[in-house]
């Protein structure tokens, strides 16, 4: 039965109409109450297997005393730790309701109707959307290798380009820029262009010329890096971000920023995440094992991949990948089809605990030769 088209439209923003709301990864209980199953695994949205490390549970419980009273709504100690660890004034932080928060920020900061941004083909589905949702006209370069090619991003550029989206890592396919060649793509950018690198998986990149974009703010005044809490540290539930940029640019995105965005238990958890060394290093490393597992899992059936930094691991499956998702969640395992950023026959599997990667890999034999 066809929906009978809303009324409310005419009168939307423009750019509304034409709108996909994000899907994010089908929760366990969606799914184990949709197929009357238990023990399911999720794969699908890079979330830690690890959870948030023992500081960061600690700072939790001595914070709920205090749910009754807002957060602080500059976040003045998070800021602070945030602005050491990455030598800036804490004027140089915006804190986000996760980095998407800061993506959307930026948006409706820099972008209007009669205004370009720019980004990859295959790169996150956010930039798309915050574009459209504010108006302005999305231009995309194909991409080279599954990956952002620079010098196609670079042709896109003109005098109404207000933003360009970079991912490092890229997500879903995992591909990254190495350090030079960004840095010399950035120094190019007319001030007129605010370039955005997007590194919520930059913890877990041990590539030796992988850049640190945050760096080179100082450098370059129309930079923003963007950072999340949601994955090597755990705090997926809790969403909480930030950027980082020239003052004058954070002091556009703090008075679009909402009041209270980042709530105190996020604030806590955050503060107490960065000093927690110990679970990073175990995150990480557990990573780069479970990578190697699903790597060596999918030339064992015969699949090609798209190599990956990040905590994922995109699988080419050779023929639609719809079907396959299917069969996996009549498995109990919740993967991520991503037909959505142009490649409709790969799949984005999460890297899990050694045991979920096993039955993943398990479960993806099976119905491939079903």
């Amino acid at each position: 039965m066809t929906a009978a088209p809303n009324p409310f439209l005419a009168i939307a923003a423009p750019g509304i109409a034409g709108l996909q709301p994000y899907l994010p990864g089908k929760p366990i209980s969606e799914l184990e109450r949709e197929l009357g199953i238990t023990g399911s695994i999720k794969l699908a949205s890079n979330e830690n297997p690890l959870g948030p490390g023992r500081l960061a549970r600690a700072a939790v419980e001595a914070a709920l005393g205090e749910l009754g009273r807002y957060p602080d709504g500059g976040g003045f100690e998070l800021r602070a730790a945030l602005a050491r660890k990455h030598g800036v004034g804490p004027e140089a932080i915006t804190l986000g309701n996760g980095s998407n928060d800061v993506l959307d920020l930026i948006a409706r900061t820099f972008l209007q109707p009669g205004i370009e941004s720019v980004f990859s083909e295959h790169a996150f589905a956010v930039y798309p959307i915050a574009t459209q949702a504010v108006g302005a006209t999305a231009r995309v370069a194909p991409a080279l290798d599954y990956g952002h090619d620079l010098d196609a991003l670079a042709d896109l550029v003109n005098s109404q380009t207000r933003v360009l989206w970079v991912a490092n890592p890229n997500n879903p396919t995992g591909t990254w820029l190495p350090a030079d060649r960004l840095y010399a793509f950035l120094a190019d950018l007319p001030l007129t262009c605010v370039a955005v690198v997007d590194e919520a998986y930059t913890d877990y990149v041990e590539e030796p010329d992988f850049p640190d974009a945050s760096r080179w703010v100082g450098e370059f005044p129309n930079l923003i890096v963007t950072r999340t809490f949601a994955k090597v540290h755990g705090l997926a539930a809790l969403r909480v971000g930030y950027g980082i940029s020239d003052p004058r640019v954070a002091d556009l995105l703090n008075r679009v920023r909402q009041p209270f965005n980042v709530n105190s238990l996020a604030q806590a958890a955050a503060l107490a995440a960065l000093d927690d060394a110990e679970h990073v290093a175990a995150s990480v490393a557990l990573n780069r094992s479970g990578m190697a597992q699903l790597r060596a899992g999918c030339e064992a059936l015969g699949l090609g991949f798209i190599p990956s930094v990040g905590n994922f691991l995109t699988i080419d499956l050779g023929r639609p990948a719809a079907a396959i998702y299917q069969g996996l969640l009549r498995e109990g395992c919740i993967t991520r089809p991503v037909a959505n950023y142009g490649l409709p026959n790969h799949l984005r599997v999460t890297i899990g605990l050694a045991e979920e990667n096993a039955r993943f890999l398990g479960a993806l034999g099976r119905v491939l030769a079903a």
